[in-house]
């Protein structure tokens, strides 16, 4: 035990040697910047600044990745160096991924025509961290994305690399195995029951949760221009207010687009079910199950109504009450 951390020093010494080194080979972007793609975002987006438009339109700065991105078939080459890294963490019992979060820095803004060029490198790894996954390490790459040789932006990407934790059992949970009434026949034993995922809750949606705790679906409200929207976010698409208060939903609705999922089956899910595009009375919508009807007579147009299901001793979700008629 007494050499423990020392063995730790020197691994994530071997680990801090990558920073610094190419993450993947440099890049050029697979179209210049251009019109038709902007306005596809802006579309998908909901997003109506008129700066985005006209003859002097630039890029929304959230697509700063978009004009790297290489698609499913044509994946960018990695390093040998991140190969390596990755291979180092897997090989230490780290095997299992996730990716955590990412940020973006806009320098410039971005035109039609601009060509692009990007490059990334192993930033950082971190020290040896405690996460509810497990003890692990994150990985931060940097990709600078150029216009004309210029600095346009930076997009940082951070994974968690990490050993999956073992959860305890509760000690009153334990049986004696010799006990004769423990002993089951292999064919009736369950497994463990799985709870739902936890909806991701920060600094921008927490009210939102907190309403549906207590049984309130709350829709922002600009206070500057009265925009609606949903879901949550820190400023207003129409006019750039950050200020805002919030409208509690009516509950009704219709079914605006939904899918029907059979595949990949996951434990609390059973699948086929109906997920829906709801669009509410106030206008705005919100992705939900659609329930109470058989996943194969929802439609386009259905008449649903909220409700709030509890899934667990902790998770309430909203969740749309198909009406038929």
């Amino acid at each position: 035990m007494n050499g423990e951390p020392e063995v730790h020093e020197e691994f994530e010494a071997r680990l801090k040697a990558y920073e610094g080194r190419p993450a993947a080979a440099t890049g050029v972007g697979r179209d210049p910047v251009n019109e038709p793609m902007i306005r596809h975002w802006c579309e998908a987006m909901g997003d109506t600044n008129p700066a985005y438009t006209g003859p002097n339109a630039i890029a929304p700065p959230t697509m700063l990745q978009a004009w790297t991105m290489a698609g499913l078939s044509r994946r960018p080459e990695r390093t040998a160096a991140y190969d390596e890294l990755l291979g180092l963490l897997d090989e230490s019992g780290h095997h299992a991924v996730v990716a955590t979060d990412c940020e973006q820095e806009y320098l410039r803004p971005l035109r039609p025509g601009d060509e692009i060029t990007f490059d990334s490198v192993i930033e950082s790894v971190s020290e040896r961290k405690t996460t509810k996954l497990g003890p692990g390490y994150f990985v931060t790459t940097r990709t600078d994305i150029r216009a004309g040789g210029e600095l346009a932006g930076t997009h940082r990407f951070r994974i968690l690399k990490y050993a999956p934790a073992r959860r305890p059992k509760d000690p009153k949970d334990r049986k004696d195995p010799k006990d004769p009434k423990n002993r089951k026949d292999p064919k009736d034993r369950k497994a463990p029951e799985e709870r739902r995922p936890r909806p991701v809750v920060n600094r921008d949606n927490a009210g939102f949760w907190e309403g549906v705790a207590r049984h309130e679906l709350l829709i922002q409200r600009c206070t500057g221009c009265g925009t609606l929207r949903f879901p949550w976010l820190p400023g207003c698409n129409s006019c750039g207010s950050l200020e805002w208060d919030t409208v509690e939903a009516s509950g009704e609705g219709t079914v605006y687009s939904y899918v029907v999922m059979h595949h990949p089956p996951f434990p609390t899910f059973a699948p086929p079910y109906a997920v829906g595009l709801i669009e509410l009375a106030e206008g705005v919508r919100i992705i939900s199950n659609v329930v109470g009807v058989p996943y194969d007579k929802v439609r386009i147009g259905m008449p649903v109504r909220l409700e709030f299901r509890r899934y667990d001793e902790e998770l309430v979700l909203p969740v749309f009450q198909g009406v038929t008629r």
